[in-house]
């Protein structure tokens, strides 16, 4: 287990540099346009990536701010939302790799946003925040397409794999 989630702590951060890049290279107005992905815009989900993240480290780990919105937005500039980024990256790399095998299979409680408990396995998820940030990376990557970009920089692990 150790291995497999820390290559998707280090996909997860080569993933968002490569997206974040390639976000960079846009206009403002082209960034913020609303083009009908679910948080509306790419700058609405890279806050919501960051979001999450937030939340799901602070659960697990008991310390950071983050919003109680899921479509809270943190940062209102690139600039600062991609140092955010980095940071949370290097704060999820950190964290996977300060766990030993048998922290996977651990049980955690948690309360969602609205108060309901939960428990999951530490397993269980890292398991979704690798796959949600997968999911609206993708989404992130069409709006990519669809604000202009011709062909997008893939953010698939293997190419991460082949370069690393």
């Amino acid at each position: 287990m150790k291995r497999h989630f820390a290559m998707m702590a280090s996909y997860n951060r080569w993933a968002n540099v490569r997206l974040y890049n390639m976000a960079a290279g846009l206009p403002d107005e082209l960034y913020r346009k609303p083009i009908g992905v679910y948080f509306k815009s790419l700058h609405g989900t890279l806050n919501h990536l960051l979001t999450a993240d937030r939340i799901w480290m602070r659960r697990l780990q008991g310390k950071g701010d983050h919003p109680d919105q899921l479509n809270a937005t943190i940062h209102d500039d690139l600039v600062s939302l991609r140092a955010a980024r980095v940071a949370e990256d290097q704060r999820i790399v950190d964290f996977v790799d300060g766990l030993d095998a048998a922290d996977f299979e651990k049980s955690w409680d948690y309360k969602t946003l609205n108060g309901t408990p939960q428990r999951q396995s530490v397993r269980e998820i890292l398991a979704h925040m690798f796959n949600h940030q997968t999911h609206h990376r993708g989404q992130a990557h069409a709006a990519l397409t669809v604000l202009g970009l011709s062909e997008p920089e893939p953010l698939d692990l293997l190419i991460m794999l082949r370069e690393c």
